[in-house]
């Protein structure tokens, strides 16, 4: 059975909304996602450290529209495994925890990697938005489409727009 690595933030999680609400909130600047294309998330959101490091900021992160039912299947097909960074961000540990247990019932703890560096994930397909966690994995690539990775062109990734696209592919 092929094993299925997916990332949370990004492509799970709908990071860029979250942050612009934040941003909002905080500022009261309106930024539109469609201004942000090849700007990293430090450039496109000056408070963006404070917000990520902010309790409740992955806790409260918006579902991506498709993940759930996609997930699901893919779950059902696959050896699924969910691997995020969190180490970077200590607080988001126990809130990606709990966002995963409420929004994809059907994923259990033994399919939850909360990690440092994602250089030790092996499996044959990786679905991630950001390069550098692509760029080791040894199996097939899908670079999930978000504004900072939207300008990358690489023939070794697959480049996805949404969650329908990635059942397709699958």
């Amino acid at each position: 059975m092929k094993k299925v690595i997916v990332d949370m933030d990004g492509v799970m999680a709908d990071v860029y909304h979250q942050l612009m609400q934040f941003e909002k909130r905080d500022s009261g600047k309106e930024i539109e996602i469609r201004d942000l294309t090849g700007m990293t998330e430090l450039e496109a959101f000056p408070n963006g450290k404070k917000h990520v490091n902010e309790v409740g900021f992955f806790r409260t992160l918006p579902v991506m529209e498709g993940s759930r039912d996609a997930l699901e299947y893919i779950n059902s097909k696959y050896e699924l495994y969910i691997v995020s960074a969190g180490m970077e961000f200590p607080n988001s540990l126990r809130e990606k925890f709990d966002w995963l247990a409420e929004h994809f019932p059907f994923i259990s703890w033994e399919q939850i990697v909360l990690c440092g560096s994602k250089k030790v994930v092996h499996g044959d397909i990786m679905i991630d938005d950001y390069p550098k966690n692509l760029d080791h994995f040894p199996g097939e690539k899908f670079i999930f489409t978000q504004p900072h990775n939207e300008l990358i062109e690489n023939e070794n990734y697959k480049r996805v727009y949404s969650w329908e696209e990635i059942m397709n592919a699958l």
